[in-house]
């Protein structure tokens, strides 16, 4: 039986979404977390400190920390010192914004072909 609580609902439907957003971006080799990371740092203008960039994304450092680890491996970007010594700084580096350039998830194509599809009641996944 279905549940009623709004919360798990809206946490599935949340889960579903994020699905969808990574089979976009699996040509990528990104995942919807990843991109979100490049894209707020990049958003940011300067390098943003861990704790800025975590309170933009609503998390906490030491999750935003694991989750820098794979995209400072891979040379997306780069975490070195920030203003003070107590604080980090973020960098995107080239590599990084190269990986943003290409048509993202929330390309104008994919929102109307997602669309066409809730619409037509055709298949639930969008991956055109």
């Amino acid at each position: 039986m279905p549940s009623a609580c709004t919360c798990f609902r809206l946490r599935s439907l949340t889960r579903r979404v994020t699905q969808l957003y990574d089979q976009a971006l699996a040509p990528s080799g990104l995942t919807v977390t990843q991109y979100s990371l490049l894209a707020h740092a990049l958003r940011q203008g300067a390098a943003p400190t861990l704790s800025e960039l975590a309170q933009l994304l609503y998390t906490d450092r030491t999750t935003l920390t694991r989750n820098l680890k794979p995209l400072a491996d891979a040379g997306l970007v780069k975490v070195g010192d920030g203003a003070d010594a107590r604080s980090k700084a973020v960098l995107v580096t080239a590599k990084g914004r190269g990986a943003l350039r290409p048509r993202g998830p929330c390309g104008r194509r994919r929102r109307r072909a997602c669309a066409r599809r809730r619409v037509t009641g055709a298949s639930p996944r969008c991956t055109d």
